[in-house]
């Protein structure tokens, strides 16, 4: 059993963990091995995310007075967390990919921007392109018309060019 210290230390970090993330997923873990544990939080630190697994009166407790307090309210079984405070798109396609292999794992609640969000949101999340993604698509459209004009523009002087070459050979230009 832990002392009280060490549990205060727990309820401190977690709560740090609240202010700090903004997107966050609560999730079960139950009937999980310690192999597909071990591949679950290398993959959640491959999406640039944290796991930590949760007690539910200390994770009520923690989330008081942050955004995240709905969220934690009337937790039940055995519930773990994955947060981050970078893209939380990329960390739900991560476990999305992860709950497809891993039956056992289970959603439970998510908080993504400051809004709680279900199950259903989660995978309608995980199936969006990444921020990297849009950024690329958004940077091709913005450019898109300007290397249109330039080919244009270029056309005039390259077709001027061929018919003044076709002229030489030929022989009209004399």
């Amino acid at each position: 059993m832990k002392k009280k210290e060490d549990k205060e230390k727990d309820l401190a970090d977690l709560r740090k963990a609240f202010e700090e993330s903004r997107n966050m997923f609560i999730t079960g873990y139950e009937r999980l091995k310690v192999s597909q544990d071990f591949e679950l939080r290398k993959t959640i630190r491959s999406a640039g995310g944290r796991y930590r697994v949760i007690k539910n009166n200390i994770a009520e407790k923690a989330a008081e007075g942050t955004p995240a307090a709905d969220v934690m309210k009337d937790l039940r079984g055995m519930n773990s967390l994955a947060y981050t405070m970078a893209d939380p798109v990329a960390l739900a396609k991560a476990l999305t990919t992860y709950a497809k292999a891993n039956p056992s794992f289970t959603f439970k609640a998510g908080f993504v921007e400051g809004r709680v969000i279900d199950v259903k949101s989660i995978v309608d999340l995980a199936n969006m392109p990444s921020k990297e993604e849009i950024l690329a698509k958004l940077l091709y459209l913005i450019n898109a018309p300007a290397q249109r004009l330039a080919s244009t523009i270029g056309a005039v002087g390259r077709n001027l060019a061929v018919v003044v070459d076709q002229g030489c050979k030929e022989n009209k230009f004399k």
